[in-house]
């Protein structure tokens, strides 16, 4: 087993995230089987009872996992299934620590942080990147660790020591430390080299020595800087590379191998892999990048939630939306529009909050109401959903965006003025929508209905079903509470609402269609957390693709996105049509790509 231990230097948020995923995805183009690790020094146990403000959202793991975001990226990136171990915490740790002290596993010795938390550190990474992440079953041949926070913090020491302790543990010939670090640029425009030299300083103080340095820049590095940055912190120039911001995050992986990372990767760590062609080397991250930089027509989407001051909180949605607008060929234009400022109180409070927030979702071409809980915002989101219904908008419900669907249909088409979910209203005379039986009330972490379950597709022709190419069933992660209360079911089929999809004992609802609408359609599960650069979620490529007037023609074609060509026949186009060299590769424009794909 080889490992690659990615830290951070100067501020959090640098980037390490996409670094680290970029560099497992250049090693599996290289035909290796590679897994990922996060590192989060918070005491937390997992990330299940974070406030979406503090730490963006909650991702969601096919065996039920709560963990932090960058598991996501991991996952999108290298088309892995992780575990939940794969997330450590110092909650996890200290809480086995803990246990095995219990249990008189240390017999009466004094437990330390040295070496029992530091040896418990290493014993978990060496099992856990053992575990088999891909479809293969076959178990990794590289780990990529990401150590979360900045090397310095107090938090993190334990993991500096523990890495420090592994590096010999596997030998120096199966470690590659590389640390990204921030290149500050002055009001001048000078790029500024010394608070990454302190970093490293401190690192080496600690013991681990860099293999290679990342210099996350806004702008290109030049020569003179990557020298300076060598000598004074004890790499060769060639160890210095540079990752400016770029258009796209699927840029970095190519520019991360064009500066001969995979070499010095395979030398450090005496990989044996086979000859890489350079012309056809991450192609598919090179077309993803193309059409994301040239997109055809824009396609304006208005996501109605509760955490919209920050986009971390809708990570996976926004990204399950990219992967669809580039499928489409579209340019993601999102409204974010708070759910309160749509509601009746706010227009007397604040008018001109009241009617911006109406002009913005009115002005896009679909709306999404994504998952969430509590009260806050509920009445908005209902009115967002009756806009969409009226108004033949196509409208994506995911989790609590499906129980929103439902409680606006009661009360409008049903007729039941006070329907409700018993969240918002415990004493609602019309319970649409209640908690779910085994729900634990006791305790809030990792009590819900969570990771990968069955819905089995009705037999029929429901637009669900063709969007996930007829299948008679489907597996996708859940992670709700509440749900659709079956003893009313009747009233909404009989009314034009169809739950086409259910859990396997024909309980749960999964996923509700509308009659006579060009595409509502609701998903009890979260679809954005199998979406894929190159393979788009069914329901929200459905949802793009009618927002762009390309539904009905996408159907007709029996799920192609073109006569001639499909988005998920990307590496066939490679072999057949584009024959492109290293120079042709990069000079690369929409024309070029308009005539090879149509």
């Amino acid at each position: 087993m080889k490992y690659i231990l990615v830290t951070g230097g100067v501020i959090s948020g640098v980037g390490k995230g996409v670094i680290s995923s970029s560099v497992g995805a250049i090693l599996k183009a290289c035909g290796l089987n590679v897994t990922s690790i996060k590192i989060d020094p918070y005491i937390n146990v997992d990330a299940g009872t974070f406030s979406p403000y503090e730490h963006g959202e909650v991702y969601v793991l096919e065996d039920g996992g709560e963990v932090d975001l960058d598991l996501g990226n991991y996952e999108r990136f290298l088309d892995v299934e992780l575990h939940r171990d794969n997330n450590i915490t110092t909650g996890k740790i200290y809480q086995a620590v803990i246990e095995k002290e219990r249990r008189g596993d240390y017999l009466g010795q004094t437990v330390q942080v040295i070496p029992h938390i530091t040896n418990a550190i290493q014993d978990w990474i060496e099992k856990v990147s053992l575990k088999p992440v891909d479809k293969t079953g076959s178990a990794p041949n590289i780990c990529v660790i990401e150590l979360g926070g900045v090397i310095g913090d107090i938090e993190g020491m334990p993991y500096v020591e523990a890495m420090r302790q592994f590096q010999f543990r596997v030998g120096l010939e199966n470690f590659c430390c590389c640390h990204v670090s921030l290149i500050p640029e002055t009001t001048g425009g000078e790029l500024k080299s010394k608070p990454t030299q302190m970093s490293i300083r401190e690192l080496r103080g600690f013991g681990l020595s860099p293999d290679l340095i990342l210099a996350r820049s806004r702008t290109e590095i030049n020569d003179s800087l990557k020298q300076k940055i060598s000598m004074f912190c004890h790499v060769g120039p060639s160890q210095v590379l540079s990752v400016p911001d770029v258009s796209s995050v699927y840029r970095v992986p190519n520019l991360l191998y064009q500066q001969g990372l995979v070499s010095y990767i395979v030398n450090k760590l005496n990989l044996d892999i086979p000859a890489i062609n350079p012309s056809s080397f991450l192609y598919h991250w090179k077309q993803l990048a193309e059409r994301y930089d040239h997109p055809y027509e824009e396609v304006k989407i208005a996501v109605v939630g509760k955490y919209t001051k920050l986009e971390d909180a809708y990570m996976s949605v926004i990204k399950a939306l990219k992967h669809s607008a580039l499928a489409c060929k579209r340019r993601l234009v999102l409204k974010w529009v708070e759910a309160d400022n749509l509601e009746e109180a706010v227009r007397e409070k604040d008018p001109v909050i009241y009617h911006e927030a109406w002009q913005a979702l009115c002005s896009c071409n679909g709306v999404l109401v994504p998952g969430g809980f509590g009260s806050r915002g509920a009445e908005g989101k209902i009115q967002a959903a009756r806009w969409a219904r009226k108004n033949k908008k196509p409208y994506l419900g995911v989790c609590l965006g499906l129980q929103i669907a439902v409680i606006e249909f009661a009360r409008d088409v049903l007729e039941w003025e006070d329907a409700n979910s018993t969240e918002v209203d415990p004493n609602t005379p019309h319970p649409v929508v209640i908690e779910m039986p085994e729900h634990n009330q006791g305790q809030m972490g990792g009590t819900m209905r969570l990771g990968k379950r069955k819905t089995i597709l009705k037999k029929g022709n429901s637009l669900t079903k063709k969007l996930y190419g007829n299948l008679d069933y489907i597996e996708e992660r859940h992670r709700h509470r509440y749900e659709v209360n079956p003893t009313l079911v009747q009233y909404f089929e009989e009314r034009g609402m169809h739950f086409v999809g259910q859990d396997i004992d024909g309980e749960r609802m999964e996923v509700l269609e509308l009659e006579d609408h060009p595409f509502y359609l609701a998903v009890q599960f979260h679809p954005e957390f199998l979406s894929r650069p190159l393979k788009p979620s069914p329901p929200y490529l459905g949802f793009l693709l009618a927002s762009s007037g390309k539904l009905e023609s996408y159907l007709q074609r029996g799920g192609r996105l073109s006569p001639r060509s499909s988005f998920n026949d990307i590496e066939e186009e490679s072999e057949n049509v584009y024959k492109c060299t290293e120079e042709t590769a990069t000079n690369c424009n929409v024309e070029k790509d308009k005539e090879a794909i149509s």
